[in-house]
């Protein structure tokens, strides 16, 4: 089975969920415990699909790379010739899309035109597009923290409202049994643009790696601009903030009692989050709140910071990993500083594939031509419960 076969499975195996959901959700948006666990079930099956595709596309961006370091061709189809990529996933089609981008969309080939974005711009390659995902996990944090889904559609997450409650039972007499009850967040798509600007000297150069460079300034800008939204974000035309679900709920902080943390209000911060996610908890601040952190002492004068020394781990507070963002907000009276947590909760949906397009006019006066990197994304978080923070009073 093939890439698109597989594909082609997921969706229809998506709309079937989703078909599922609307018949058995109330006019209150629940359902039993019992229809939770079917869609669940289909909803796993759903998200291995998309594991299986991701490691798919893997493959063939591997093999790509291979073949332009070695320059000996790596066949996927070891019995076949030529390249058995078909689609925006195929070869023909890249070189296609460097072909529109350095003619400035003045010559489009009938494999670049076999997948035209409905705004006016054509999908990004199979392989920029994973590219492009890697280093939006690179430059943005809540993307390594959270939970990533791809979505075709609105997607509608079931999440427990009540749960049900154990009892002691006699023996011989019937156990009351208590039903859990579910509710609904939902995750939509709101659109970011990127606009790139390239000399048209530099369109012109073969030798310019223009590929890498349209990438490289789309992830960076996307993964700040997701990464903002992620944490602070009104959900007002973006995504919703892990910090703006919980700034409402008075459970969800504890206020300190002067103008900078203490160590014993982070240690009751940790213990502010119930002991389920306690246990891959991790804390979120910004580099100045950091500093102040790395400065706390226990009584014989020691730093209570675990600096790491291995690659890729995070430094420790009390045990538990800590990661940075600068949008996340300033240790200064009423905001909240520390955010601690199992992000994992956060859900962000990745809508389809990104699309780029061409404009002409804009910098045409300045030597200088623009592109347009889009792409449709949202955020929410499913689980008050998971994350807590820390208030300045």
């Amino acid at each position: 089975m093939d890439i698109r076969d597989i594909q082609q499975k997921r969706a229809n195996l998506w709309e079937e969920a989703k078909k599922f959901l609307d018949e058995h959700t109330d006019k209150d948006g629940k359902i039993s415990a019992e229809d939770a666990a079917t869609y669940d079930k289909m909803e796993n099956e759903i998200v291995d699909l998309g594991k299986q595709i991701d490691r798919l596309k893997r493959q063939e961006s591997l093999n790509t790379e291979i073949n332009a370091l070695s320059g000996t061709p790596m066949l996927p189809n070891p019995n076949g010739t030529g390249d058995s990529k078909v689609g925006r996933a195929s070869d023909a089609y890249r070189k296609a899309a460097i072909e529109a981008v350095r003619s400035k969309f003045h010559v489009i080939r009938n494999d670049l035109a076999t997948s035209p974005d409905s705004a006016g711009g054509y999908l990004v390659p199979a392989e920029w597009d994973t590219r492009l995902i890697q280093t939006l996990e690179e430059e943005n944090v809540m993307r390594t923290l959270g939970t990533k889904i791809q979505t075709s559609g609105e997607h509608r997450i079931p999440i427990v409202a009540t749960k049900p409650v154990a009892s002691w039972t006699a023996e011989g007499q019937v156990a009351q049994f208590s039903n859990a009850t579910f509710t609904q967040v939902v995750l939509n798509a709101h659109k970011v643009a990127m606009p790139i600007r390239i000399t048209e000297e530099l369109l012109a150069d073969n030798v310019f790696d223009l590929e890498s460079f349209i990438i490289e300034q789309s992830g960076k800008s996307i993964g700040n601009i997701e990464e903002e939204a992620f944490i602070v974000g009104d959900g007002n035309g973006k995504p919703t903030g892990f910090l703006t679900t919980i700034g409402g709920d008075s459970t969800a902080y504890n206020t300190t009692k002067g103008a900078e943390p203490t160590a014993d209000e982070i240690l009751d911060l940790i213990y502010k989050l119930p002991r389920t996610y306690r246990k891959d908890a991790v804390f979120l601040v910004n580099d100045s709140t950091l500093a102040l952190l790395r400065k706390f002492k226990d009584q014989n004068q020691r730093y209570l910071w675990e600096e790491s020394y291995q690659a890729g781990e995070p430094s420790r507070l009390l045990g538990h990993p800590v990661y940075t963002s600068p949008y996340m907000p300033t240790a200064q009276s009423g905001n909240f500083a520390i955010a601690f947590g199992d992000f994992s909760c956060y859900y962000i949906g990745d809508r389809g594939e990104r699309s780029f397009q061409v404009l002409n006019e804009i910098f045409a006066a300045s030597g200088h031509v623009g592109f347009i990197m889009k792409e449709r994304v949202d955020g929410i978080l499913t689980d008050n419960n998971a994350i807590r923070a820390l208030k300045i009073k």
